[in-house]
């Protein structure tokens, strides 16, 4: 096996290593000395590798946005001439796809947060970029975000294990937030202005009574 194939083998083992002790015995228990006894690989094999833990955690939040990258670009691709709104459907369909990969995403990202907070300034940054162009692509941005937020909330929720909604009731939730047919009645413009084929409800108008006639 030349270097380079080796190296990706040691690189991967490493990760998987880290991930199987996250889930095991949590993220304070995640060192290099654990990783290194996890993986089988020496502990200098390691460190050619990664340097420091953080260094190990930054590559597991690389290779699940590597993973998610993929999947949007995918999604897109087939669905985007279609699409109304293009980027909330992207996203919804995106925050499906990690309950599909909870536990290696919630793994991740919960080691980050308790090693170094700052390691998910990036996605807080890239998903604050993703909600405007959400916004800027809707006819009603604030139910664009909600919806936007009830789908991400829902994975949230599967990657912690707190989510008591089964799988199968999931996936029509899922399916009901990405219908915008399912949503349409609820738009409000944000210019004030009826939907297109839509008007107004005039306000209802008491009649005045009448005063009393004077004999």
């Amino acid at each position: 096996m030349d270097n380079p194939s080796r190296s990706e083998r040691s690189r991967k083992a490493a990760l998987a290593a880290a991930l199987t002790i996250i889930a095991r015995d949590g993220p304070g228990r995640l060192t290099l000395d654990a990783i290194a006894r996890e993986s089988g690989l020496s502990k200098g094999g390691l460190m050619h590798q990664f340097r420091t833990k953080e260094a190990v955690l930054r590559a597991l939040l690389e290779q699940q946005l590597a993973h998610f990258t993929e999947f949007t670009e995918e999604f897109r691709r087939k669905n985007a001439a279609s699409l109304a709104q293009p980027e909330l459907a992207t996203q919804i369909a995106t925050s499906h796809e990690i309950i599909a990969q909870q536990y290696s995403v919630a793994q991740a990202m919960l080691a980050a947060l308790a090693s170094d907070p700052t390691l998910l300034v990036e996605n807080r940054e890239r998903d604050a970029e993703r909600v405007e162009v959400i916004k800027a692509e809707a006819t009603d941005p604030e139910l664009a975000v909600l919806r936007w937020a009830a789908a991400r909330g829902l994975a949230l929720l599967s990657m912690l294990r707190l989510c008591p909604i089964p799988e199968a009731e999931l996936d029509r939730l899922f399916e009901r937030l990405l219908d915008d047919s399912q949503w349409s009645a609820f738009a409000q413009p944000a210019n004030g202005q009826a939907p297109a084929g839509k008007r107004p409800v005039e306000p209802k108008v008491e009649p005045k009574a009448r005063a009393p006639r004077e004999h």
